[in-house]
């Protein structure tokens, strides 16, 4: 169906057409049988029932990113609210480009480490004609902005650095998978700073096994309320820290 540009209907009803390039489609078979991820051989992905540009340079959005957003909908549910969006590790940019879509009088700064994420996500954000909304920024963390924060997203690197990782990972950027010896280094170095600007609310993506450190790890902290969401499959997949 990429190959070709039709849908699943013209496939099943033209079986008997005779492909053309068709040195183009063995190629993209070979990269296939080599477990590259289908995203990256078609440049394409579906987030929150929207379809991305995605090659090489940016993680694939997995559909539990999904509930993040679902998170952030949760706590902001007035859709005309005014207010200043930080995403740290924006990769494809699907976070704050959905976040803008529903958030019409939002304005959002979007930050990454890594120059060629940032390319992708400019052109995500070009297709959905945003850019006059969401300013892309190199950068670790928050170095970067000096301005005030409303709500800060992420779905930072969360995984411990010794951890093998099924082959097809091997492609998508290491940087946005692994987050330090732990896993969690990134995350506590997040609400640090969170707590230190006081950032009135903080949504990430982490882990399952990683609730009772970030628990712990903000046991003698002052804020207001920490609620964790799971996934699809009941594990505990993210959280909210409200300061």
């Amino acid at each position: 169906m990429y190959f070709l540009e039709v849908d699943e209907l013209w496939l099943i009803t033209n079986q008997n057409t005779q492909v053309k390039n068709i040195d183009k489609l063995i190629g993209w078979v070979k990269r296939r049988t080599e477990n590259e991820p289908l995203e990256y051989i078609t440049n394409r992905v579906s987030f929150y029932s929207e379809e991305f540009f995605i090659k090489e340079g940016a993680l694939i959005p997995r559909p539990e990113t999904e509930l993040l957003l679902e998170d952030v909908f949760k706590n902001l549910p007035n859709k005309d609210e005014k207010i200043s969006f930080v995403e740290v590790g924006v990769g494809s940019g699907i976070i704050s480009i959905i976040l803008a879509k529903h958030y019409k009088n939002a304005s959002f700064i979007a930050v990454d480490i890594s120059q060629g994420a940032l390319e992708i996500a400019a052109v995500n954000i070009k297709k959905f004609a945003l850019e006059d909304r969401i300013e892309l920024r190199l950068g670790s963390l928050l170095d970067n902005v000096d301005e005030k924060i409303d709500y800060l997203v992420s779905n930072p690197p969360y995984i411990a650095d010794d951890e093998e990782l099924e082959s097809n990972l091997s492609y998508e950027p290491q940087n946005a998978l692994f987050g330090g010896k732990i896993g969690d280094e990134i995350i506590q170095e997040l609400l640090d700073r969170v707590l230190k600007q006081k950032i009135k609310f903080f949504t990430c993506e982490m882990g399952y096994d990683q609730k009772d450190k970030i628990q712990h790890y903000l046991r003698d902290k002052n804020y207001e309320s920490l609620e964790f969401y799971k996934d699809l499959s009941d594990f505990d997949r993210g959280f909210t820290l409200k300061v």
